[in-house]
């Protein structure tokens, strides 16, 4: 597993095993317990997942050692501030049955986003968290926190594939040092693209599945990948790519398939979007 070092010292796995809309406690626990003993070390939940407590019993369950997991989730925008902030991190680690966090994240960049990021400082700083850092911020929203604030974000966890390679974005996260981290790293199979002739062809050269040959990409661009699914032959297929190497011209391909545009197209960032958010909740 190849590792990457975040802008405060600590080590990250380069590829993680993502939870976003898995169905079902039971499926979730299982597709996590799974997930770790094929290989992985980063799980990636949230609070707006509602899975937390599935995930928490497939890390027991799992029996490796709490030193080589590496744990994220999120604080939702409902509990951004400084004290909901520190009240959802409470019962996050409740949930996951957890005494420290590996990674600990804004998920959205709306609410009181400074008041949780000045909690998130205070819990780092006391051991609590290894690293902090947001997700979907634009490059304005990021620099604005980062030049602003004590520590600067560890991460930012952006939708990032293919078709929508975060190019502009990524300049200004490399200046800070700040990791990029794709969710939706395979599309989430849109556009038809485990059938796309580029990807498909580069995949025949090495006997590799599409899928493979994007996490592979990822990990080349130096951006950390979380794909997600509930087979267990495909869990253990996604982290099947560290026994290839995509060549320049392979990267090359791949790269002359961005459209620098989301799937979602202003779903995530249009005042409706900000709406939607807010009317969001996940507990009373």
């Amino acid at each position: 597993m190849d590792t990457t070092i975040l802008n405060n010292g600590v080590q990250m796995p380069m590829l993680g095993f993502g939870v976003f809309q898995v169905p079902g406690a039971a499926q979730c626990e299982q597709s996590v317990f799974d997930a770790i003993a094929t290989g992985y070390r980063l799980i990636d939940t949230a609070a707006s997942y509602m899975n937390e407590d599935a995930v928490g019993r497939a890390i027991s369950r799992s029996g490796v050692s709490r030193k080589e997991l590496f744990i994220t989730t999120k604080v939702w925008v409902q509990d951004t501030g400084y004290d909901k902030t520190k009240i959802s991190f409470e019962r996050q680690m409740k949930l996951l049955n957890l005494d420290y966090l590996d990674l600990y994240l804004i998920h959205q960049p709306y609410g009181d986003i400074y008041g949780s990021w000045r909690a998130m400082e205070e819990l780092y700083k006391e051991g609590r968290i290894r690293a902090i850092g947001v997700c979907n911020f634009s490059d304005v929203r990021l620099a604005d926190l980062a030049e602003f604030n004590e520590v600067v974000p560890a991460i930012n966890q952006v939708e990032v594939h293919p078709f929508c390679q975060q190019n502009p974005i990524k300049k200004t996260m490399d200046e800070y040092k700040i990791q990029m981290e794709a969710w939706g790293p395979l599309a989430e199979g849109q556009r038809d693209i485990f059938k796309n002739d580029v990807l498909s062809a580069i995949g025949r050269k090495y006997g590799k599945t599409t899928a493979q040959v994007i996490l592979r990409w990822h990990v080349q661009r130096g951006v950390v990948a979380i794909p997600k699914s509930v087979h267990k032959e495909r869990i253990i297929e996604n982290y099947s790519i560290w026994d290839f190497r995509l060549s320049d011209e392979d990267m090359h391909a791949i790269a002359a398939m961005d459209t620098n545009q989301s799937l979602y197209g202003d779903a995530f960032t249009s005042a409706a979007a900000v709406k939607r958010f807010k009317s969001r909740t996940i507990h009373e």
